[in-house]
Parts: C-alpha cells; structure tokens; sequence
C-alpha cells in the first residue's frame, strides 16, 4: 500500500495537468464528534475507509444516498464551511465553501500511474482506503492531500 506521501506525489503531477476545479454542490449535516469515536465511511460500492475522532473533531453528512460520514479537524472543517443553518441535538447544517482539484479514474489514468483497476493507499489519516476503476481522486487546490471520491458520490455531491 502506497503511503499518503508516495502515493500525492505519484498523483499530483498528473492531477494539475489533468484534473479539473469542482466545488460541492449540495450542503452537509455536522456536528462535533466524541473524542474516540469511531467512523467508517460506506459509500454505495462499500466500505471506503475508518477513522477515529479526536477531540475537538467534526464529523460531517453529506447529503448522498449512502450518507457516508468522515471526520474533519475543526482548522479543516471551518476552512471548508459556514453554517447555514442550526439543527436539533448538536446536528447543523453547513454550506460548503471550498474547491477541490479531481481527477477520474479511467483505465488510461491508472495506467499512466501504474494501479489496477482495485488498489488501497494510505488516507491522509493514516488508514487504508480503497478506490476503483471510475472512481475519483480528490485534493484541496494545495495539494496537501489525496483522497478518493466514490463515482456515484461525486456526481451526487460535485459539480464544476
């Protein structure tokens, strides 16, 4: 499995060559996480990944069919979105307000980076996810950090 490292500078130079700019298009559901909980995040094809929440963290809902849940850290979280509008039990409504650079996993694309059409890399935090064949790979504009998007997910949640 390729760490967070290896695997953002194997994607990186064909993410700002190939990838294209999307912002989310749809609100989220947060609220703040009990230190020590554990997330998986389940997407329609399955489990993505796990993470386990620290003090202070966020754990945020989009707005999918699958509703899969992930956990932020609050510099990243208030980076990326404004509430929009107070819920019940501690669960708001948030807008997002940050873009992300995306690049499609075509079988031309895993070949130029050399993955099969299933491969895990390391999660920028530090877990295995899994992506696949169709799916999408996500950073902040930065290039901080490489995730990936479940294909019906993005065009659920993403648009340019």
């Amino acid at each position: 499995m390729l760490s967070q490292d290896d695997f953002k500078e194997r994607v990186a130079p064909l993410m700002k060559k190939e990838g294209a700019l999307y912002a989310k298009k749809v609100n989220v559901m947060a609220r703040k996480a009990v230190a020590g909980e554990a997330i998986q995040t389940v997407t329609e094809s399955g489990l993505e990944t796990v993470n386990t929440a620290e003090e202070g963290d966020y754990i945020v809902t989009n707005k999918t069919e699958a509703r899969e849940s992930y956990i932020l850290k609050p510099s990243t979280f208030h980076q990326k979105y404004t509430l929009a509008k107070t819920g019940e039990a501690g669960l708001d409504e948030y807008i997002s307000k940050g873009k992300i650079i995306a690049l499609e996993l075509t079988a031309d694309i895993l070949a130029q980076l050399g993955l099969s059409d299933t491969f895990y890399f390391e999660a920028p935090w530090k877990q295995p996810m899994k992506a696949c064949l169709g799916d999408f790979l996500a950073s902040p504009t930065d290039y901080s950090e490489v995730y990936r998007i479940a294909r019906k997910e993005f065009f659920e949640t993403y648009s340019q």
